[in-house]
């Protein structure tokens, strides 16, 4: 039985779109059964819509600084969707410790750092000004603290010396596109262990693995304790497309 997965966005989609053609494979253990943002004119709505995945959008700034409100709404609709797993593709909003806690364990993020490296804000610059020789990207679990939760997957670039944050964040999203749809397929398929800050992964080739190659394709599991979460939310009037469910 597929794992019923929504991807939450604010922006153009990109690990989303990755996610959706992933799920497309008929031994993928995850169907994407709805996308959702809290902005209205995000481009990845249309690219989901493309795809035949029922999308939704929740404004957040009716909300305001109500997060509690906006995640009330947020809960209606993953509860009529029946979503069993959370990918965070670009969300960018804050979830409160009581959404996250609820949701512990099934809610993914990706974040374009090795983490604990660099979390937060325009981590290639932080990555670029701190001279690293290695930058990539981390899926790791969702907790209350900004991108620090039990790291899933990391996979690594290069770093050149004449690397803008531009250049470095094109290399970088090819490995976030690798990596996202794998870790997915871990959880979804219940070899994801979470055992306090460490996740492990059971019967898996590239379990234990630690080892981080110069080369902009090396992909890498590891098990490493904390990386983080993002996640905030604020919204207001929901609406679907007609591939969706229910809600106008």
């Amino acid at each position: 039985m597929k794992r019923r997965t929504a991807i939450l966005i604010s922006g153009r989609g990109s690990n989303m779109a990755a996610l959706i053609e992933a799920a497309k494979a008929a031994d993928f253990p995850a169907e994407i059964v709805a996308v959702i943002s809290n902005r209205a004119n995000a481009p990845g709505l249309e690219k989901a819509a493309a795809s035949g995945i029922p999308t939704v959008v929740i404004e957040s700034k009716p909300f305001g600084k109500d997060r509690a409100g906006f995640e009330a709404a947020l809960q209606r609709v993953l509860d009529d969707s029946q979503v069993e797993l959370i990918c965070l593709g670009g969300f960018m909003r804050l979830f409160t410790a009581e959404f996250v806690r609820h949701w512990y364990g099934r809610m993914l993020n990706i974040h374009p750092s090795l983490l604990p490296c660099f979390p937060g804000l325009d981590p290639h610059g932080q990555a670029l000004r701190a001279g690293v020789k290695l930058s990539g990207a981390t899926v790791h679990f969702v907790i209350p603290e900004t991108d620090a939760g039990p790291i899933v997957m990391q996979g690594a670039v290069t770093v050149a010396d004449d690397d803008t944050p531009e250049t470095l964040a094109a290399r970088v999203i090819t490995i976030e596109h690798r990596i996202y749809p794998e870790a997915l397929r871990l959880l979804a398929s219940g070899r994801l262990k979470l055992e306090g800050d460490l996740c492990r992964t059971q019967g898996s080739a590239a379990t234990g693995s630690t080892l981080i190659a110069p080369a902009p394709e090396r992909v890498v599991a590891q098990e490493i304790p904390e990386s983080n979460p993002p996640g905030d939310a604020a919204g207001g009037g929901i609406r679907m497309n007609s591939a969706s469910s229910g809600v106008q």
